[in-house]
């Protein structure tokens, strides 16, 4: 099968906007991508929602994303700025359901 690209937009912590396109082939969470796109992300834990600091912020396109499990919906309910529109980077996967998502990097920096 051909990989096909994934096209989102970001804005870091500064409010600049980047479109970002991203092959889907290389199972690869949203927290990989940005930190190899050179995001500044600590990724603690190493994407298993256990930090909170891939922390991001969904802008356009929540409704497309697939539903949270409960890892992440207790790691974000620790969070004080988490809202309805927060998700974690690392439970994201690179595949359709980023396609045209906007997302504002939120999570600690390093």
């Amino acid at each position: 099968m051909e990989s096909q690209l994934i096209h989102f937009k970001v804005e870091d912590r500064n409010g600049e906007i980047r479109e970002l396109d991203i092959p889907d082939d290389m199972s690869l969470s949203l927290m990989e991508a940005l930190k190899a796109n050179e995001y500044n992300i600590m990724a603690t834990c190493g994407g298993m929602a256990l930090c909170a600091t891939c922390h991001v912020q969904v802008l356009e396109g929540l409704d497309r994303l697939p539903p949270m499990q409960d890892a992440e919906i207790d790691m974000l309910d620790t969070l004080p700025d988490a809202g309805f529109d927060s998700r974690l980077a690392c439970q994201l996967r690179i595949d359709s359901t980023l396609s045209g998502v906007f997302i504002k990097i939120r999570g600690e920096e390093e």
